[in-house]
């Protein structure tokens, strides 16, 4: 996400998160912030950072999976002239940049084996060595780190150093899912979709139509905040009637007829990660002797369709079938169908 974004968010688990990150924001220790992409990691890192005692001093941001490993360790600790190659005058790393301040690691899971063994030292002792240097210079740093990876779980297989992950984790932060985050989905897409309005100079915000909203709700969200704001963004930059309330979404703007057929072959060959919608019994009027049975048929069906077409979102379902969320119950038992 873009810097300087508030939080935007009412749902428990969200706030439960933010609550902790102001707590751990205190302390001079180290946080890892564990979250899928697109959750908002890096606003966690900076919460932390202007909300602790250091926040006056500089914030260094560093995305570990952004540079090849044979310059991770000379941007982390910096290098001497003529360390290697290329080295024409010494410079100083991004921890003797971050001095009296916080360090934010993004994706720490890539690091390679030696540039974690050099990161250990400076946790423990607090001393950086430049590369080419012999004298290690000592430095005053807070490290938050994140990953969308289970490092426990990298540290069993000898990918991540356990000794290191110890270290890191005095405090661990686990920022929940967009789908997870209940009634959240419905107030960031009006919150980027007005900020998206007033970009493109609109009178007002005419919002999303119930059935527009229904299938936001719906969607399994994989790229989290970041993906909603796409989609909503992209939504009212496409919609030409901003009188009127935005009644088409699309959530995948690679899908095209036109496509090339490398992409429309991969497409076919990726898993279905839904059941195929089941459609309504069909039969003739002449046919049905039982107007009663006929007629829960039906209703199952579309229930079923429904439940299919939103995921097994029972909130969206009831809001797309235009039902309270105790009568989606009352039907899903009344028809002996599952929650999925």
């Amino acid at each position: 996400m873009e810097k300087n974004t508030q939080f935007i968010g009412q749902s428990s688990v969200f706030l439960d998160a933010v609550e902790q990150a102001g707590r751990a924001a205190e302390l001079n220790r180290p946080v890892l912030v564990i979250g899928e992409r697109g959750t908002g990691k890096e606003l966690i890192a900076e919460r932390l950072h202007h909300l602790s005692p250091r926040w006056g001093e500089p914030l260094i941001t560093m995305n570990c999976a952004a540079l090849p490993e044979t310059l991770i360790e000379a941007e982390l600790f910096g290098h001497e002239q003529g360390a290697f190659t290329g080295a024409t005058k010494a410079r100083p790393g991004r921890f003797e940049d971050a001095d009296g301040g916080t360090l934010f690691l993004d994706e720490l899971g890539t690091l390679s084996m030696a540039a974690q063994e050099r990161l250990l030292r400076v946790v423990e002792y607090g001393e950086v060595t430049r590369i080419g240097a012999s004298k290690p210079l000592t430095v005053d740093v807070r490290i938050v780190a994140a990953t969308n990876e289970d490092l426990p779980a990298a540290a069993d297989a000898g990918r991540f150093r356990p000794d290191l992950l110890d270290r890191l984790s005095f405090e661990v932060i686990t920022l929940p899912p967009l789908r997870a985050r209940e009634g959240d989905i419905t107030v960031l897409a009006d919150h980027f979709g007005r900020r998206m309005a007033a970009e493109r100079d609109w009178p007002q915000w005419p919002g999303f139509t119930a059935a527009c909203a229904a299938e936001l709700e719906g969607h399994g969200w994989p790229g989290n905040v970041r993906e909603l704001r796409n989609v909503v963004e992209r939504a009212v930059y496409r919609w030409n009637e901003p009188g009127r309330p935005i009644s088409r979404i699309t959530f995948d703007p690679f899908a095209s007829p036109w496509k090339p057929k490398s992409m429309m072959k991969r497409a076919e060959a990726a898993p279905c990660d839904a059941p195929a919608a089941q459609s309504a019994p069909g039969m003739s009027y002449e046919e049905i002797s039982d107007l009663r049975a006929a007629v829960d048929g039906h209703e199952a069906a579309i229930i079923r369709a429904a439940l299919d077409r939103f995921r097994y979102n029972q909130r969206a379902t009831a809001k797309g079938l235009g039902l309270t969320y105790d009568q989606l119950r009352h039907c899903m038992k009344k028809h002996g169908l599952s929650a999925g």
